[in-house]
């Protein structure tokens, strides 16, 4: 049977720097809790098959969370298919609400299951090619968690550290925080990796909500406008 994805991570032995993928428990959760009206979500997010715009070559995105803004700015050339995998959930508000439910100081932060568990069971089996690593983990940079090849769908991870022995076991960035890194490295990581990752893919933020009160959450994330273009040199004075 196929591994979900959604619910494998890297588990990381920081006392022995050795990591490993590791499967979530199977699935025993309680019945999904009725959906908060907050939390419901665009029709165009339950249809994965038809997010598939381009991203241009560079672009930022501003993520404002509950530990302050940070602003990312992705490399189209880094990782292609990541990079457009991260434009279409920006423009479409897939992160809106969204806990950082894995964060581990020196390590990672972890986010990227919906608020939704309607959105979560619709991106469950839309996974992506890999791209090769073209770029190192190093502290700040954006990538795509994996459960395995060709297995990326929504979960990312943003590097508290440089953690280039990463490089090798196919993680591939496709951005890095330019504006911001301190607000990163002030989200709550008391729960360390508490929050089941089965759980909120399956109920959403009421799970988050009823059992992690103090967790920080992304409000909303966008894409921020391109950079005017250069205005047309004047000509010189007489």
């Amino acid at each position: 049977m196929k591994a979900n994805h959604s619910l494998l991570i890297l588990c990381a032995a920081l006392s022995s720097q050795t990591f490993l993928l590791a499967q979530a428990a199977s699935s025993t959760s309680r019945p999904t809790a009725a959906r908060p009206a907050a939390a419901r979500s665009s029709a165009s997010l339950l249809k994965p098959a038809l997010l598939t715009a381009k991203a241009p070559a560079s672009f930022q995105a501003k993520f404002t969370t509950t530990a302050g803004d940070f602003i990312v700015e992705v490399h189209r050339d880094w990782a292609p298919l990541g990079a457009d995998r991260f434009y279409n959930l920006v423009r479409h508000g897939f992160f809106t609400n969204a806990s950082f439910f894995r964060v581990l100081p020196g390590f990672v932060v972890q986010f990227g299951l919906s608020a939704d568990p309607a959105v979560n069971k619709a991106w469950k089996d839309a996974d992506i090619q890999d791209d090769p690593v073209k770029q190192s983990n190093k502290r700040g940079t954006l990538v795509f968690a994996t459960a395995g090849p060709n297995t990326r769908t929504t979960q990312l991870f943003i590097n508290f550290g440089d953690n280039d022995r990463l490089d090798g076991m196919g993680f591939a960035p496709f951005g890095e925080v330019i504006e911001g890194m301190d607000a990163v490295d002030k989200i709550y990581s008391g729960y360390r990796e508490q929050p089941s990752q089965d759980l909120i893919t399956t109920q959403g933020d009421h799970y988050i909500s009823q059992n992690f009160p103090k967790i920080d959450k992304i409000r909303f994330a966008r894409v921020l406008p391109a950079a005017p273009a250069h205005a047309a040199a004047k000509a010189p004075g007489h």
